[in-house]
Order: C-alpha cells, then sequence, then structure tokens
C-alpha cells in the first residue's frame, strides 16, 4: 500500500513546479495523468543540453510515476476531454497565467461545478492577487525579487542564484503541502478547494530568521558567503588541499573546536555572541590553523571529536558515495527510448506506506490513445484527437 493509492491527479502544468509536485505525489501512489500540447509537449522537453537520444534530461528529471497524453486545450475538443478527466479526478495541477483557464472554460469555479471534490493546485510566480499577479513567473525572477539572491553569495561579489532552482523546486514542495492538507480538510467537509501557491510566496515562507532580523528591527541580512549570521565558526574554511565545512553550533564544541585547533582560550571568544562579534579576528586564526592540513586528516579529527564538520562535494561525489545507494536515493526505471531512466529518490522512509516509482517519463503521447478510451471515446473519436 502507498498512501495515496486509488486517488487520481490531472497534471496540465509544465517546466518545473508542478511537475516535481506531481512527481511525488505519484510517488506517493496517486495514478497522474499529464496533459501536453500536441507537438512539442511540456518546454522543458527541448531544454537542453544535456539529452539522452531525443529526451531532455530536464524533462525526465520531474516527470516520472505519470501517464502522458496530449490534447490541445485551446481547441474544444480538447476542453471537452478535460472535463471528462476532471469528472473523475481528485487534484488538478496547473501553472497557467491568471485568466487563462477561465477563458477556456476550465477554471476552478467551472470545474467545482463538475466535480465539488476536486482540489485545484494553481502555481504561479506571483500569486492570483497583488500588483505583481500578471507577470510570468520563472525562478531566476523569483529568486531575486524574493530575497534569496539579495542572501546569497560572497559579500563583495556580485548578485548570485543558488545552484538549484529553488524557487520553483519549493513551491512545488509547498503545494504537494497544500494538496495533503486539502485531502485531509475534504475527509471533513466531503469538498475540494482552490489552491494558490506561487513562487515568490514560497520563498519568503524561507525567510525565517532572516525576515525576523527585520521584523524586529535588527540589522539587515546580507550576503555573507558560506558564513552563518548568528553563529560562529560557521562555515567553510580552507584546507590545505581544498575547503571544508565546520559547524560550531553549541558552547561544548566550541571547547572542543578551539582544543582540537590548539586555539588560546581569549575571552574575546568565550561565547557565541562575543565569537559573532569578533568573527574576523577569530577567522583569521582558525583560517590560518585549518590550512596546515589537508581535508581528509581535518575531517579524521573533526570526527574523532564529534564536532560536525563534512566535505563541499560535486554531484558526482554526492552520488558515488555509497551512502546514496544505501538511501535509495538513485532510482533506476526502464524507459521506451532511453534505456535506464535514473532520477533522484522519495526523501521520506516511511515505516507503514513507503513511497516509491512506479514508472519511468511518458514519451510525447505515449497514452493519449489508452486514456481517452477509457473516458469513453471510440476509436474514431480518438483518431480526430490524434490527427
Amino acid at each position: 500500500m502507498r498512501p495515496l493509492d486509488g486517488l487520481r491527479v490531472i497534471d496540465l502544468s509544465r517546466i518545473l513546479a508542478g511537475p516535481y509536485c506531481t512527481q511525488y505525489l505519484g510517488e506517493m501512489g496517486a495514478e497522474v495523468i499529464k496533459v501536453e500540447p500536441p507537438g512539442h509537449g511540456d518546454d522543458t522537453r527541448n531544454w537542453g543540453p544535456p539529452f539522452v537520444g531525443d529526451e531532455a534530461v530536464y524533462f525526465l528529471a520531474a516527470n516520472r510515476n505519470k501517464r502522458g497524453i496530449v490534447l490541445d486545450l485551446k481547441s474544444e475538443r480538447g476542453q471537452e476531454a478535460v472535463r471528462r478527466l476532471v469528472a473523475r479526478a481528485d487534484v488538478l495541477v496547473e501553472n497557467f497565467r491568471p485568466g487563462t483557464l477561465e477563458r477556456w472554460g476550465l477554471g476552478y469555479e467551472q470545474l467545482s461545478e463538475l466535480n465539488p471534490r476536486l482540489i485545484h493546485v494553481s502555481i504561479t510566480g506571483f500569486g492570483q492577487t497583488g500588483p505583481y499577479r500578471d507577470r510570468p513567473g520563472y525562478d531566476l525572477i523569483a529568486q531575486g525579487m524574493g530575497g534569496v539572491m539579495g542572501l546569497t553569495g560572497e559579500p563583495d561579489g556580485p548578485p548570485a542564484k543558488v545552484g538549484l532552482p529553488v524557487a520553483d523546486l519549493n513551491a512545488g514542495t509547498w503545494a504537494i503541502i497544500g494538496v495533503l492538507m486539502a485531502l485531509q480538510a475534504r475527509h471533513s467537509t466531503g469538498r475540494g478547494q482552490y489552491l494558490d501557491v506561487s513562487l515568490m510566496d514560497a520563498q519568503l515562507a524561507w525567510h525565517s530568521y532572516a525576515a525576523g532580523a527585520y521584523f524586529y528591527d535588527a540589522k539587515r541580512p546580507e550576503r555573507m558567503g558560506s558564513a552563518h549570521p548568528s553563529i560562529v565558526p560557521y562555515q567553510a574554511y580552507p584546507t590545505a588541499d581544498g575547503w571544508l565545512n565546520v559547524a560550531v553550533g553549541s558552547e561544548k564544541l566550541w571547547r572542543a573546536f578551539r582544543e582540537l585547533l590548539g586555539l588560546p582560550d581569549d575571552p574575546r571568544f568565550a561565547t557565541n555572541a562575543l565569537r559573532a562579534e569578533h568573527r574576523d579576528e577569530l577567522n583569521e586564526r582558525v583560517f590560518a590553523v585549518m590550512r596546515t592540513r589537508p581535508s581528509a586528516e581535518w575531517l579524521k579529527k573533526f570526527d574523532e571529536a564529534s564536532i560536525p564538520a563534512g566535505p563541499i562535494s560535486t554531484i558526482d561525489e554526492v552520488y558515488e558515495d555509497p551512502w546514496a545507494e544505501e538511501r535509495e536515493q538513485i532510482v533506476r526505471l526502464p524507459h521506451p527510448s532511453v534505456g535506464t531512466y535514473y532520477g533522484t529518490g522519495f526523501p521520506v522512509k516511511a515505516s507503514e506506506t513507503p513511497a516509491r516509482p512506479s514508472s519511468a517519463p511518458p514519451t510525447l503521447g505515449q497514452h493519449t490513445a489508452e486514456v481517452l478510451a477509457e473516458l469513453g471515446y471510440s476509436a474514431e473519436e480518438i483518431a480526430e484527437f490524434t490527427r
């Protein structure tokens, strides 16, 4: 058993935030039907390199556990097919600009009359209200406007985005949370609801103590590289042959760290607050000592002293680590055109109802005839769709 067995999700989304959401709803057991426009499909089918044969790795990364069909949503035939899909669905996920589905007769008010139990998830850049409502939403724009780039990078360097599309991925994660919330509410009310998720809102939910500094009129948080605004030492340090992250998160750890590095018992560094105040003076001493030994030697010493530390790994190093296999974080599935599909695993390990992958990402329109037949279309009508 998987936790969402028996639920049906209609995925009208494309790019990343929506597909990421529906991929993991499928991992939890939901039947997901991905609807793409005929001809080119989801935009990310053409986003590369890298490609594996004709398949873009970007598309493969967020579209497993789905059956794929093609429908022209601008046509009456395509709109009617969506209504048939929705009539027997639990969740619809889309990321069209506000007002687009309403113009096609596929907005929440229209679809909920057809299926009052429908949970409709709309993912946009800026939400359904407010002055930025009609702007297109892209991860880079949200990282910039949402404050993430204002906190990322070295103090004297240019603006830098996070190395992964965190605005998209974060919004997709909150969409998953919203769906689970709405499903639980539906147990009590018997009705679905509309979920308005935006990349910008999701970024602000991440601000945590950085927003607190603003709310309580403290010093405005600024870019600090790998350093932490409140904890010292807590950053990347240069070694004789590279860099190493060290996280000294308590006074007990500080004493162990100070003794291990042979630092003097300086009253300026007696508490974390004092260490933060005198961060530059302390780091000058830590840098000098850390540069005297290679990373592997420091890691061994830190592990023996139970001081949190770790390497700064490249992506290939992460997946070559036996840990990734042990934790089932590499998924392999047969794929009709690329041979073996590879993807990242589900991050929650459940004891009773574990999530698990069911199928590789579909080729464009792979299941169109199959799904339309299930909706009651005849062979002749299906031929009209695929012509």
